[in-house]
């Protein structure tokens, strides 16, 4: 990629699509056409082409203004890329594939996608932060409303038997495939929710929102092996007094609240 490329900027005063069928026979680059202009790029020099439609513009007695400016080229992969940070929260160094592991972290490698949860948000945090305390090797583990599949993948990661589930079927796929970037295997999937659950659990985790979580409450208790955790989370903290009523039958363990959200780990 050249450090610099030539923008053309030309505003012909009428017979617009005159002007742009001659740029369109002087260029092989697609051409952009915005407020009456026609804008060209190229990695080439685009003062011949300037100068030619000065000349053709004064020879058909037609106005044409024109701008050529000359540009830095942005390696704009780069650059999204260097937005996309990675997070260290609990046992967990969350990070995109472009990004190095840290070996004294429990790497997990999520790309964005269109599905919730990259470790950035307080929820996805403070649940990371439940799972590295309550998850242990070999309990079998519920994800309800999983979005990327973040949290499963950090239950799997300490050796639990992970199943997930979600009612929107492109978070089951984005899942699916960080799953595979991990080089992890999740027990079962389904589209649906806790109701759906076929067995007990010895931890069940529900990062959704507080009306859905008021919602399955019931659904999240029965999927609970006596003794089993229950992490919840998604809650603003103006609707954390609703949520907590219909959790009043099980022990709460802990609250943990950043900024507006928090997160709670029960025990039946």
């Amino acid at each position: 990629m050249s450090e610099y490329y030539y923008e053309l900027i030309i505003t012909p005063s009428k017979n617009y699509e005159v002007f742009l069928e001659l740029l369109n026979s002087l260029l092989s680059e697609a051409l952009e056409e915005s407020n009456n202009s026609i804008i060209a790029r190229s990695e080439d020099d685009l003062s011949d082409i300037e100068y030619g439609i000065k000349e053709f513009s004064k020879a058909v007695g037609i106005e044409c203004k024109t701008v050529l400016t000359k540009k830095k080229n942005i390696d704009w992969i780069k650059q999204y890329q260097d937005s996309v940070k990675a997070v260290e929260v609990g046992k967990f160094y969350v990070r995109p594939s472009w990004n190095k592991e840290k070996e004294d972290k429990i790497n997990i490698i999520i790309d964005p996608a269109l599905s919730f949860g990259s470790g950035h948000h307080e929820t996805t945090s403070s649940c990371l932060e439940a799972i590295s305390e309550y998850v242990k090797k070999d309990d079998e583990v519920l994800d309800v409303g999983t979005g990327s599949g973040i949290l499963a993948i950090a239950a799997s990661k300490l050796g639990a038997k992970v199943d997930i589930c979600d009612t929107d079927e492109v978070c089951i796929k984005d899942t699916k495939t960080n799953y595979n970037l991990n080089n992890v295997i999740f027990n079962k999937s389904w589209l649906g929710s806790a109701n759906k659950a076929e067995k007990k659990y010895n931890v069940v985790i529900a990062n959704i929102v507080a009306d859905v979580l008021v919602l399955i409450s019931k659904d999240l208790k029965n999927c609970l092996k006596d003794n089993g955790i229950l992490i919840i989370s998604g809650i603003l903290d103006k609707h954390i007094d609703k949520v907590l009523k219909k959790f009043e039958d099980i022990e709460q363990l802990k609250l943990i609240h950043k900024n507006e959200w928090i997160t709670v780990v029960f025990k039946k």
